[in-house]
């Protein structure tokens, strides 16, 4: 015999409802200042009654919401949440500029540059003062030989203006040496006006013409003086009368210049040497005259 409590228990349970499929929702980031694109996954099960999809709607929005607001907060605070025990990954952040390291492999190339080109300058700027104080003691050795007076003619006469006075005329010829004892370079040597003088007045002058003259050479030169009727003014009387008294001291004065060009013309050898010779000239005896040492000065 049964009770209805055993009849009861011995009905058939109702049937389970058949297993609800999973979905996932991803809801985008909501912080859209941060670089990082993020993404919030839930399992949520379907709904197959309003009961259950009343609830489920509403702990999926919870779900939302709090998840939402960990990961904001999350990015906000440079680092990830584990919401739902998942594992954690790092993220690597790449910062810098590459413009910054172009700027400096361009800078240091300049620099190197740089430095290269001013050793350049001063091991040439070295050699440049070396070769040039080598080339100092070659100095050009200078040496009057003789002097000719072919004319030697004082007379009266007028000048530019009409004024009457003394009158020069004279033609002499000078000869000269020039050795040079450069081993490593030549000269290129001229002169200044060679004039044959009487006090400040100039009776009779010439010039040397400029020539090259190679290293460890010797070279004669000979160079021509003449004037044509000069006004002696105030100094004409005392040149006759120290014509008529044996002869008229006069004095010959110029300069010679040699340069040498070293490197081109941006090193340069230069000497001057001023000459100045004595000389006594007889109108009335004219005649070949060979200097001695002491009758020129060489400074």
């Amino acid at each position: 015999m049964t009770s209805d409590s055993d009849e009861t228990s011995r009905s058939p349970s109702p049937p389970r409802s058949p297993k609800r499929p999973m979905y996932f929702v991803q809801s985008p980031s909501r912080d859209s200042n941060d670089g990082y694109k993020s993404s919030s996954i839930q399992a949520t099960p379907s709904c197959s009654s309003p009961t259950d999809s009343h609830s489920h709607t509403s702990s999926s929005r919870h779900s939302r919401t709090s998840s939402s607001t960990r990961f904001s907060g999350s990015l906000r605070g440079n680092r990830r949440k584990n919401i739902k025990g998942w594992r954690e990954c790092d993220v690597i952040v790449e910062e810098g500029d590459y413009d910054d390291l172009y700027y400096d492999k361009g800078f240091l190339g300049r620099c190197r540059t740089f430095l290269a080109l001013l050793g350049f300058v001063l091991l040439f700027t070295i050699f440049c003062l070396s070769i040039w104080g080598a080339s100092k003691p070659y100095k050009p050795r200078i040496k009057v030989k003789n002097f000719s007076v072919h004319n030697f003619h004082i007379g009266e006469g007028l000048d530019a203006t009409g004024v009457p006075t003394k009158m020069l005329t004279a033609n002499c010829s000078m000869k000269m040496s020039i050795y040079n004892p450069a081993t490593f370079f030549g000269i290129h040597v001229s002169s200044t006006s060679v004039n044959l003088m009487y006090m400040q007045i100039t009776g009779a002058s010439g010039q040397l013409k400029k020539y090259y003259q190679p290293r460890k050479s010797r070279r004669t030169l000979s160079v021509s003086l003449k004037g044509d009727k000069v006004p002696l003014y105030g100094a004409g009387e005392s040149l006759a009368e120290s014509d008529r008294n044996g002869g008229v001291p006069m004095k010959l004065a110029f300069e010679v210049q040699t340069q040498g060009n070293l490197v081109g013309k941006l090193v340069r050898s230069k000497h001057r040497r001023h000459i100045t010779c004595s000389v006594v000239i007889d109108s009335a005896n004219l005649r070949f005259i060979k200097f001695t040492e002491n009758w020129c000065t060489y400074h």
